[in-house]
């Protein structure tokens, strides 16, 4: 697999993930904490990204949403 076939992978992944989180949280409460989850995979496979191609914008976006998915979680769990 090439350089652009694994960061596509990566950003479409990501992509899909988050839509599904979107997704989870028009569903309501029920579907807590899997919203949070699917998000952080999502976030997880976008920050990958941007660490490949160098993309700072999207890193710093990705790093913020990890830390509130992350606090999410923990309260979840909690």
């Amino acid at each position: 697999m090439s350089q652009t076939q694994i960061d596509n992978t990566l950003q479409w992944t990501g992509a899909v993930a988050i839509v599904l989180g979107h997704a989870f949280n028009a569903m309501g409460p029920a579907m807590y904490p899997w919203n949070i989850t699917v998000f952080a995979i999502g976030t997880i496979m976008f920050l990958i990204w941007a660490l490949r191609v160098g993309n700072r914008p999207q890193l710093m976006v990705n790093v913020v949403s990890l830390a509130i998915g992350i606090l999410g979680l923990v309260k979840a769990i909690s």
